[in-house]
């Protein structure tokens, strides 16, 4: 590809050209400053631009006299056409792997790289260059506080895999049979927590009749 330096006034904008590009010009600007020019302005035959308004809008911004320039002939009328509107809309065909350009970014800013020249603003500088969360790391014996409201309420039905838990309030064996749908029981706690029966242990509470325990001494009948 042949590129050579022309006068900036060579070269004319397409006055069609479809690409709202004024947002970027600061930072191309920015670009050419710190890198220098690595890509040229793309021209036809009449010095009408294919590819590079917005390096040129960021030349005239810096002042510059002069621009590098690569003359198209080999393309005709439409393809022309064509590549102008392909070259703008296949820098959004693209996206960025989030969990390698924190990687990149990292690198440049301990390598004396303005971060600023980069495009990015800096609150998107900010949450890329954050420190990672470290999901999973919490205190074992933490028990988390319980929601206002149950997830689960009576009569819902899970599904686990092959098995079915029943939420239930002192559900009947019928309602039961009717919600999994026939299928066999193999276990069911009725009694929780623990499936073991709570009440009263005292003897106290035994005696006063309000356990199935039997009371102390009791159970010998009269003679």
């Amino acid at each position: 590809m042949h590129v050579e330096l022309k006068p900036i006034d060579s070269v004319t904008p397409y006055a069609r050209n479809p690409r709202i590009n004024t947002g970027a010009v600061a930072t191309v600007a920015a670009s050419i400053r710190e890198f220098g020019w690595q890509q040229p302005i793309v021209v036809d035959g009449q010095g009408v631009i294919i590819c590079g308004h917005t390096r040129l809008l960021a030349a005239r911004q810096l002042g510059l006299t002069e621009i590098p320039v690569h003359v198209a002939t080999n393309l005709t009328p439409a393809q022309t056409k064509a590549f102008r509107i392909l070259d703008n809309k296949s820098h959004e065909l693209s996206s960025w792997d989030l969990e390698l350009l924190p990687l990149e970014l990292h690198d440049l800013r301990g390598l004396d790289i303005d971060l600023a020249t980069l495009g990015f603003t800096t609150d998107e500088l900010n949450q890329l260059l954050a420190p990672p969360v470290n999901e999973g790391l919490y205190d074992p014996d933490l028990v988390p506080a319980p929601p206002d409201e149950a997830t689960s309420q009576p009569g819902d039905l899970w599904v686990l895999g092959n098995h079915r838990l029943l939420v239930g309030d002192s559900a009947r064996p019928e309602d039961v049979d009717r919600l999994l749908d026939g299928a066999v029981i193999h276990l069911a706690n009725t009694d929780p927590p623990y499936n073991v029966r709570v009440e009263p242990r005292s003897n106290n509470a035994i005696a006063a009749g309000n356990s199935s325990f039997p009371a102390p001494g009791g159970g010998g009948g009269g003679g």
